[in-house]
């Protein structure tokens, strides 16, 4: 699993830093407060349109711990607190399910961590039953991704996750050059890499998804250009290009303005040889390759279709309001969080505890954030429609900005008329572009927060 790293853009950074922020939701769980009431979850949910969800299970557990990882994880647990763990699972997926409204469906799942194959095969056949039976839904009618490591891709492991109709593993290989991986911080041997992925496309019909780092210490284009290389000879439907960040609380040191600079040539390296070989870019990170079948199921949009995030790390989210547990990257805390999730009971999993409601300013943030990151940008008709107005309306200092750095394809004299979408040079820079979105109210909290 790679980290997905997303710091406060009052930060002090290099000048015209590329490197803000990773935007992958918004806004980040750093700017989650604890509700002065717990509301029922029952209330939060009470009018929205649940028939095309995303359920989401989190799997706090992993083999290791990377020197790069940030993800609300524990390594190594023992095994009496992983079946504490599902128990609490259980009782808070059943709690969940009865708070919700009528007629709900799911468009995709996920199992993430962690490292969700840290479970043995019979413990993943319990998530599996378990959610099924509480959601009421045939999870291999459903799009469903899981993450595995090179350690746990087991061939038991697989066969469970193929049974019930897995259609995407993803496994973070981050280099395919023992002494890069291990400068990151994952002590992994290249032939477990090999082994995991052989098993991964022996025993499941999923489509493939391997992560890589740029930015390793020592990795220069010819050893960049070798893992590329490596990574397609599995033909992989995605590839998802990661730069490496660092974060507080992790293994790894803090780089400067070169650092910048070598990440952002690698990027264009990596960009330009998927692309050349086969794949379309459909973001700054993901690659997927263009003869690979899309999968098939309901359709389900990130701007306005709900979450269901179950286990300690998962938030959930609805029109107005963002919710999960306590956040923490420290062992410690994160030992402490996990403690007293798995010490809950039923009733305790009906309201929500931590979180960030959401007003008409910053759900416009976060529709135009989940939509301008990706290749293909944002409809303007679809942003005017829920919104009644156009972003350009909304957000004219900071489109003014984009403009003169080059980054937006749509023009200011064409009006932003049909699709506002980042150029090529604005998508390589979509971690400064993102954080320009947050809002000042976002940002103080991001800023006052202390991690732990």
């Amino acid at each position: 699993m790679t980290a997905l790293p997303l710091v406060p853009a009052t930060e002090p950074v290099a000048a015209e830093s590329p490197y803000r922020s990773y935007v992958y939701a918004y806004p980040h769980k750093s700017a989650y407060r604890p509700f002065a009431e717990r509301p029922p979850l029952a209330d939060l949910w009470r009018g929205e349109d649940v028939r095309a969800l995303s359920l989401y299970l989190h799997i706090p557990f992993c083999e290791m711990r990377c020197g790069f990882c940030n993800l609300f994880t524990r390594s190594t647990p023992p095994a009496e607190q992983v079946a504490a763990y599902l128990d609490a699972f259980e009782r808070q997926a059943r709690t969940v399910a009865a708070a919700l409204p009528g007629g709900i469906g799911f468009a995709r799942a996920a199992l993430g961590g962690g490292t969700p194959t840290y479970l043995e095969a019979d413990e993943l056949t319990r998530v599996y039953d378990v959610l099924e039976s509480a959601f009421g839904v045939d999870l291999a009618a459903v799009p469903m991704s899981v993450e595995t490591s090179p350690a746990t891709a087991t061939a038991d492991r697989l066969a469970v996750l193929e049974a019930r109709g897995v259609t995407r593993i993803s496994m973070g290989v981050q280099s395919f050059i023992d002494s890069e991986a291990h400068a990151a911080g994952r002590p992994q041997k290249r032939a477990e890499v090999d082994r995991a992925l052989e098993l991964i496309r022996a025993h499941t019909t999923a489509d493939l998804n391997v992560d890589l780092i740029y930015g390793i210490d020592r990795q220069d284009e010819r050893t960049w250009a070798y893992s590329l290389d490596t990574a397609l000879e599995h033909a992989p439907e995605e590839v998802y290009l990661y730069p490496l960040y660092v974060r507080p609380l992790t293994g790894l040191g803090r780089r400067g303005r070169s650092w910048d600079d070598h990440r952002l040539g690698l990027y264009r390296q990596g960009r330009d040889h998927l692309r050349e070989r086969g794949y379309e870019q459909v973001s700054m990170r993901m690659f997927r390759r263009a003869d690979a079948p899309e999968a098939q199921g309901p359709d389900y949009c990130c701007q306005t279709d709900g979450m269901v995030g179950l286990g300690c790390g998962a938030r959930s989210y609805t029109t107005a309001a963002h919710y999960s547990f306590d956040y923490a990257v420290g062992v410690g805390q994160v030992r402490s969080i996990i403690a007293d999730y798995i010490g809950r009971d039923a009733a305790d999993f009906a309201r929500a505890e931590v979180g960030f409601l959401l007003d008409g300013d910053e759900r416009r943030r976060r529709h135009l954030l989940q939509s301008l990151l990706r290749t293909e940008g944002m409809a303007a008709a679809d942003y005017t429609s829920r919104f009644g107005t156009h972003p350009r309306e909304d957000f004219p200092d900071l489109f003014a900005a984009l403009d003169r750095r080059g980054w937006l394809a749509d023009s200011a004299a064409g009006g932003g008329a049909g699709r506002v979408l980042l150029t090529e040079e604005g998508l390589a820079h979509s971690d400064a572009v993102g954080p320009l979105f947050f809002s000042d109210r976002v940002n103080a909290l991001m800023a006052e927060y202390e991690a732990r």
